[in-house]
């Protein structure tokens, strides 16, 4: 109705940081649309130089214009910027999301912004409160926003997680480190979600997989060893969508970001039993076969 689009209108004009930082986002993602576009039309597949002279110029952009913005804020970035890291707001800017995608010309990437509000006498190695955060998907021209109590939202429509119960009805997604990846883990919970779930997802950007659990698009993801700039927005982004962002075990989710579970609440049950399980080396019950499943899904439809 007019008055429910009203409504939605007002709570995003309340955004105190997210509209900034949306203003700021997009003239990034433009930017390293340029860098793509340039990218694919000579078929340079994997240039390193040319992904870092983006990643670079992403990051410089947004300092700029977050240093104009907001004078008094600090800036923690992946490309190296560390901008009065004593403030009591922190941005911390993934300025290119996705690099591997971006170099080979997969279209899955995106500028991350998240803002932390870290009151006086915070520990240095303490987590503030996360209070804003957009993630841009420059090819697809979706924003999605949030500031804290004000819901979360994709491109002025507000969205929440989705509604998916089980695991086995579940579609997923997780990642994998670019480097060291044979000490990673992962491919083990890799092959036993993909057993127990309906699929799982694996694109490349951490952002774009936790916007996705925002919005519904996914009903869980996982990933071991991100960085706060992966994150940090993601986190609140979920939150506010009605989602929930833990450890594996359930404890409460660190910026430092060494384990990420984010889901739609219903479904976190069933994932970290999965994980309890497997850190626990016991056995795991039989994978359902397809006529097992479809009987299980009748029963619990009656």
């Amino acid at each position: 109705s007019a008055v429910s689009v009203e409504v939605r209108e007002i709570e995003m004009k309340r955004f105190e940081f997210a509209r900034v930082a949306e203003g700021i986002a997009r003239q990034a993602g433009a930017l390293l649309r340029e860098f793509y576009v340039k990218g694919v039309e000579t078929e340079y597949k994997g240039d390193v130089d040319l992904v870092t002279e983006a990643d670079r110029a992403s990051e410089a952009l947004i300092r700029e214009r977050l240093t104009k913005a907001f004078p008094a804020h600090g800036i923690y970035g992946e490309e190296g910027t560390r901008d009065q890291m004593e403030s009591e707001f922190r941005w911390y800017v993934d300025p290119l999301d996705g690099t591997t995608n971006f170099a080979h010309g997969f279209p899955a990437f995106c500028v991350i912004l998240g803002l932390e509000r870290r009151v006086a006498g915070l520990a240095k190695d303490a987590d503030g409160e996360m209070v804003a955060g957009v993630i841009y998907d420059p090819l697809r021209d979706e924003m999605f926003s949030a500031e804290r109590g004000r819901g979360t939202w994709l491109n002025g429509r507000q969205v929440h997680v989705s509604k998916t119960k089980k695991l086995d009805e579940a579609l997923t997604a997780t990642g994998f480190p670019s480097q060291k990846r044979h000490a990673s883990p992962n491919i083990h919970f890799y092959q036993e979600f993909t057993l127990r779930s309906h699929g799982v997802r694996r694109a490349g950007s951490a952002g774009l997989d936790m916007a996705y659990v925002a919005c519904g698009r996914l009903d869980g993801f996982w990933e071991f060893h991100l960085n706060p700039w992966d994150t940090s927005a993601g986190y609140l982004l979920v939150e506010e969508a009605g989602g929930t962002v833990t450890h594996f075990d359930g404890g409460k989710f660190t910026l430092d970001s060494r384990e990420v579970l984010a889901t739609n609440g219903l479904i976190a049950g069933e994932m970290r039993h999965l994980f309890g399980e497997m850190f626990a080396g016991r056995g795991l019950g039989a994978i359902p076969t397809p006529a097992e499943f479809a009987a299980r899904r009748a029963a619990a439809e009656r």
